[in-house]
């Protein structure tokens, strides 16, 4: 078990560091004129050249990249170009919203999809059919048409809900729930499509097994059969269908919170993008994709100790 999570940490921090290279090579090749953004379109070309040099922009990208890469190693993120703030406490001042809206939305995703996914592969007919139903119309249906649906039927006509704002969860549990509500079903949608019809397809194949028959034919209930031998065997790869989701789901938060008028990071994203502020944009980046390994490294983990025989991949 060490050497498979020695294995999987190092296949995390080559990602990262790949991922970081990349995202800095081609945010440097895309980003606009910043000097000109921060100094206005009215100042000289001495002025201007004068802030390049202060931010390092007249050196090579690899140099670039070299001091942001062993400043960030040390902990050290820089501060935005913009506004003068740290990058950390800026993306910390944010970061609760969206960690909000994601671990909440992966959450319920997993409870309603494996509900749905061994519901219908156990009691097949009627249940499968819907279950089915709703994977394809989870696929169909556009994430911002049902966003403003769910806008405008359970905020504007209903007011069961508000359309925009976020209340902290210290602030007032019920107010925080009621403010993510609508914000996840909107990103869990989608996901729970997806990973319940994954449920459902490993249930069924598990099913099949001669293992599950002769354990039936020795007269164990077809639920402690479902629940205790055959649903272990069957969550690995609704597991990783599920981490893949998270992925998704982080970048479904862009647009979630800019409909609901959240101020999360992913509102912040944008913004940033299209100033071409690379300190705020590389930490976004960062966080981003140290979240996706860390979520890897944990679904793994889980599914290392559910199937022994994946902890030799």
């Amino acid at each position: 078990m060490v050497a498979f999570i020695a294995r999987r940490l190092i296949a995390g921090l080559a990602l990262i560091f790949v991922i970081s290279f990349l995202s800095y090579a081609l945010i440097s090749l895309a980003a606009p004129d910043v000097a000109h953004q921060i100094l206005g379109m009215n100042a000289s070309d001495a002025q201007v050249a004068a802030k390049q040099h202060a931010l390092g922009l007249d050196q090579p990208m690899v140099v670039q990249y070299w001091h942001w890469l062993t400043a960030a190693l040390r902990g050290d993120f820089g501060t935005s170009w913009f506004t003068s703030e740290s990058v950390a406490s800026t993306i910390m001042s944010r970061l609760p919203v969206t960690l909000s809206l994601v671990v909440v939305a992966t959450l319920v995703t997993g409870i309603i999809s494996w509900a749905l996914g061994v519901a219908a592969a156990t009691r097949r007919g009627v249940v499968d059919r819907i279950v089915q139903i709703i994977g394809v119309i989870g696929y169909a249906l556009p994430g911002f048409l049902l966003t403003l649906l769910l806008v405008l039927v359970f905020a504007v006509q209903l007011h069961w809900f508000p359309a925009v704002g976020y209340v902290g969860l210290m602030t007032s549990p019920s107010q925080w729930l009621a403010s993510i509500t609508l914000p996840v079903i909107s990103l869990s949608i989608g996901a729970i499509a997806g990973v319940s019809q994954q449920v459902r397809g490993s249930m069924l194949g598990v099913l099949d097994q001669d293992y599950v028959r002769t354990l039936q034919a020795r007269g164990l209930s077809m639920r402690r059969v479902v629940f205790k031998h055959a649903l272990r065997n069957a969550s690995a790869p609704a597991l990783t269908v599920l981490g893949l989701q998270f992925v998704g789901l982080l970048g479904g938060a862009v647009l979630v919170e800019q409909i609901f008028g959240l101020p999360g990071i992913g509102s912040m994203a944008v913004q940033y993008t299209v100033q071409g502020d690379i300190p705020i944009i590389m930490g976004l980046v960062m966080f981003s994709v140290v979240g996706v390994v860390i979520v890897n490294l944990l679904v793994d983990l889980l599914i290392g100790w559910l199937t022994p025989k994946a902890r030799v991949a």
